[in-house]
């Protein structure tokens, strides 16, 4: 923990980085750039980038104040694979960046409108090569049902705070994936009641 008046805490992020990099280091390539969207607090790409240093790590956010933290984390971390954070709202219809490698989404979809779920799809089509990898991480209903009494309380006090958030449906988000060219792949069940959930990008 870096003591940097930018820094932020996020507790969840301390606890789940080591699972999801496990999952990573089977999935991602060998080489290349991985996008992440909404890095937060920037705890988890900074755990990435030192555990994967033959990849170049892009943070990204939309808010000012986490992609502040990013870089108060980047630069007591010093990792030259590291990019500086840049300013990215997934549900936009046009990101400032044209490829990458492969993309890395943790906790964003449910805590979003819809739409930035059809965006994340619709930019991983834009900037992912066939056969480049979509990587999402949290929690998620399957066949219209919650998979733990947890998800259900944290999908309800979610819907308390905006009506268009909410724990998403597997089957519906895997269903716009292929709607934008990208097969589901695996679902890998994650402590805490999360999945760990790989889409590949098809062949045009």
């Amino acid at each position: 923990m870096t003591s940097h008046p930018d820094a932020l805490s996020s507790p969840p992020a301390l606890r789940n980085r080591g699972p999801i990099l496990e999952v990573l280091r089977r999935v991602l390539p060998a080489r290349g750039t991985v996008l992440e969207i909404a890095s937060g607090s920037g705890e988890h790409i900074v755990h990435f980038a030192a555990g994967l240093p033959h990849l170049t790590w892009q943070p990204s956010d939309p808010d000012g104040d986490a992609r502040a933290s990013v870089a108060a984390y980047r630069d007591e971390a010093g990792l030259p694979n590291l990019l500086a954070p840049i300013a990215l709202d997934a549900s936009a219809p046009s990101w400032p960046l044209t490829h990458v490698d492969a993309i890395v989404s943790i906790n964003m979809i449910h805590i979003a409108p819809w739409s930035a779920a059809e965006g994340l799809m619709a930019g991983a089509n834009r900037l992912l090569a066939p056969g480049a990898v979509l990587y999402l991480y949290g929690p998620f209903m399957e066949d219209g049902r919650h998979t733990a009494p947890s998800n259900a309380d944290f999908d309800a006090s979610l819907r308390r705070r905006n009506r268009d958030w909410g724990v998403r449906d597997l089957g519906e988000v895997a269903a716009l994936a292929r709607r934008h060219g990208l097969a589901f792949e695996e679902r890998v069940a994650m402590p805490a009641n999360n999945l760990s959930v790989t889409f590949r990008r098809r062949a045009a």
